[in-house]
This record gives C-alpha cells, structure tokens and sequence, in this order.
C-alpha cells in the first residue's frame, strides 16, 4: 500500500491534482488506481449517478474499500459536476483571494495545481454539449495542460475532438484492460496499454502521473489516436467475432455429438489461433462488446461500407441467447407450462454481477411466458435482478443453490463462478435435467449426472 499524503498535505505543498470527469466504473477505477499510485483526485460526476455505480458495482470488493478509504482521507474527492466546462475550469483558473466562491473546499480547489484532465465522454454528453465543452478549453488559460478522453464512439470521432482542441497535449486512453470483476487489478497492472497522442512521443513527459502503470503494461503501443481508436474497435470487435464463431461452431457439433469444450481445447493449443474467447456458451454481454459492435456498424453505415461478418456476428450472439430456451422447450416437447425450474447465475459473466445484455433477460422472459416459477441463486447479481424484478410474482431469488431443488423441475446453469466447485452428489439428489449456458461441467461431471444434460454444443 503507497504512504499517501493527506489532501491537506497535498495542497500546503502546492501538489497537483488529477482533474478527473465521470461517473461510470472506468471513471472510478481511474480515480481509485491514481490514488494508490499516491496522486490527489477531483472527481466530478453526477452525484446521484455515481453512488448508483459504487452500488451495483459492490461486487468490486477490493476497489470498493479502496474508494471508501481514500474518500475518507480526501485523497478522492468528490464534487458535482458544474452544469458547464467554464465553471469547472474557473474553480481551477482563478487564483488569489479575488473568488466569488467563499467555500473552504472551492478555496482548497483554487489554490491546486493541475496535472491533468480526464474526461470520460460517456458521463459527459448528457450534461455538456460538444462545441462548449471544446470552446470552453479552448478558451482556458491552461493551454499547456495534458486533457485525456477516454470512451467509445464511432471511428475518428475522437481524433477529430482532439484537433478541434487547439492545445497540443491531447491523449486518447481506451480501456481495452478493464476486466469486469477484477477492476482494480486489470488497470493497475494492464495486460495492454494503448496510447493515442495528438502530438507523438509527448506522453513520457507530459502524463507522469500515469508512467508507472504505462511501465507495469505487459503490452504497450503509443500511436496517433485515429489509428488506436481503430486498433481499439478491431480488437473488441475480433474478441467478439472469436465469441460467435465458437457458438456457430457448436450449434454444428451437436448433431455432430462432439464436444465442442474439447474442440475448444485443441484449437488453443494451436499458438495462430490461442485460447483465449474461445468458449461457446450464450453469447456475450457486458457494455463494452455490445457497444463497441454498434459503433463499428454505425461507422460502417457512415462510411458506406458493408459489414457482412460484423452483422452476422451480432445476429448470432442475439439468437444465442435464446438457445438454451429452445433445448428446455425440446426436451420437454413443448409440455413446458406451469413447471418450476432452477437457475444459477444471472450476470453477464463470471465474477461480475452487472446483467446487462445477460441471456438470463430473454430467458426469464420466456420462462415467465409459460406461467414457469423461475427460482434464481445469483450472488453476486442479486441486487440488480431484485432490482429490476422484484414485482414478478413467478421470481423467487433464493440463498442457496442446491436446498430448493428438491421442488423444481430442470436446472440452468448460466454463469457459475469459474473458481467454485459444482457438487454433483447435490444436483443428483433430484435427477432433474440441466441446461448449461455456460458449459460449466467438465466431461467427468456430466458423466456422473443421473438426470439429462445439455449444454451448447455438448450433450449427456
């Protein structure tokens, strides 16, 4: 753990602070992850907003009490975001007692130093239109200040921000690190670092606040920010399309009735091809990925460049998450009505509890349909699934996976801790079918089962 200063401390010794603008988890884990490295941050967001983030993002244990702790040692200061650029920057611009703002912290503010300023485009648009938040640093008197964007939009939109900023040390930082699950860690120590830079070969000097982790990278590029916005969409967007493909590729080995997991397996070996984002299962959710994918089509649309892979590997991912429905519905030759099943797993992946584009939506949808009582275990997804559905009459979110199923009827499996142990001596007790979304049991485990199994692209 660094010797962190004070804020106090920080601001007698006339330290600099990182200026940071944003409410989402990529805001948050800046914020957090500069804090350890023993900067000072101002953060500002939408207030209301960024406790909603802090709260669905409780599954982030270790940067959730490493937020409370610098929140509680002023390090991470949060402020509400002013309803324009001009009013933040002025806290920033105006020096000596000649303020209009009486405050101890906006006087605490004024006689800060900047490091930097990191906006998060995402958090921002809502609040600040474009060309006033660009004339407004255009207009600052800090030209020789560093501004980093960060977010995703279509190709070259934020190259063309950046030179409509009339300062020369603007940079592009794409979160292609950000694990879901294990924030603080994946950007304290990157697997890949990208880079844009308005100017070339400027960051060493003018980002020093972020050296140290750009060194701990265990990749790093630094290139012009139109070519790491590409670089950005296309390895999201591959990521993606290796997703896809697996699944495509599974549908193919069930009437094949091969296992695809062994498949898998085989084709990581080969060192072209790698193991990673090679597992079939429902598809792929999150913000990112789906995100990422609308704003290439749009690029493309604008572009008027057709995008035949890019289409089919969007259609396949939404056809996906309903295919685990279609395997309960076949087993049971549609005689699905009025049953109660089981389902483990709510978020869109493991070790995340964020459910956004999850397949348990669809799913739950379909369920609900057939008048079928939905008994889900989800711990890290509970809150947002009571959330959302907690006035459903046929959902019961329960604390224990194994008791309830002695009264249901088929199990689903959809994203069950990759570090946690499945107890088959359980699940037999009620010989019931399982549908595993997420191909959670291994060859071994499926051989065990007394009741039936399917799974995407392997079968009992």
């Amino acid at each position: 753990m660094p010797v962190n200063l004070s804020h106090a401390d920080n601001i007698n010794n006339k330290a600099k602070v990182c200026v940071i603008v944003g409410h989402g988890i990529e805001a948050i884990t800046s914020a957090v992850v500069l804090a350890s490295l023993g900067q000072t941050v101002h953060l500002y967001a939408d207030l209301e907003m960024l406790e909603q983030q802090l709260q669905q993002y409780s599954f982030e244990r270790h940067l959730q009490a490493l937020w409370q702790m610098y929140d509680q040692q002023e390090q991470i200061i949060s402020r509400a975001l002013p309803s324009s650029a001009d009013n933040l920057l002025q806290i920033y611009e105006i020096t000596g007692e000649a303020s209009h703002h009486n405050d101890n912290d906006s006087a605490r503010e004024q006689r800060s130093e900047v490091a930097l300023y990191w906006l998060f485009l995402d958090s921002i648009k809502s609040v600040w239109l474009e060309e006033s938040w660009i004339t407004a640093f255009n207009h600052s008197h800090q030209q020789t200040l560093p501004v980093i964007i960060s977010g995703i939009e279509q190709l070259g939109h934020i190259s063309a921000l950046a030179q409509r900023l009339q300062r020369a040390w603007v940079y592009y930082i794409p979160f292609v690190f950000l694990q879901d699950g294990d924030a603080y860690s994946s950007m304290l120590n990157p697997s890949l670092w990208l880079l844009g830079e308005k100017t070339a070969d400027s960051s060493s000097q003018h980002l020093s606040a972020l050296q140290p982790l750009i060194k701990q990278a265990r990749a790093r590029h630094y290139a012009d920010i139109a070519t790491i916005e590409f670089a950005r969409s296309s390895i999201m967007s591959m990521l993606a399309t290796r997703v896809s493909f697996m699944n495509e590729m599974s549908r193919l080995a069930d009437n094949h009735d091969i296992d695809i997991q062994q498949v898998s397996h085989i084709m990581g070996l080969d060192d072209r091809v790698g193991s990673s984002y090679l597992q079939a299962g429902w598809g792929f959710g999150g913000n990112t990925l789906p995100t990422e994918l609308m704003q290439l089509q749009q690029s493309g649309q604008a572009s008027r460049v057709d995008m035949p892979l890019l289409q089919s590997v969007i259609h396949i991912n939404e056809d996906q998450k309903e295919l685990i429905f279609r395997k309960f519905w076949q087993y049971f030759d549609g005689f699905i009505d009025n049953k109660t099943v089981m389902i483990w797993g709510g978020s869109y992946k493991s070790g995340s509890g964020r459910t956004v584009g999850s397949a348990i939506h669809p799913l739950l949808a379909l369920l609900w349909s057939y008048n079928i009582k939905t008994l889900v275990y989800s711990e890290k997804a509970q809150t947002e699934l009571e959330t959302l559905y907690g006035q459903q009459p046929l959902l019961e979110l329960v604390n224990d996976a194994y008791a309830p199923l002695v009264d249901t009827q088929a199990l689903f499996i959809m994203s069950w801790p990759l570090n946690s142990d499945l107890d088959v001596n359980q699940i037999n007790k009620t010989a019931q079918p399982i549908f595993d979304a997420q191909n959670a049991l291994t060859c071994t485990q499926i051989e065990r089962l007394v009741g039936g199994y399917m799974g995407i692209g392997r079968a009992k």
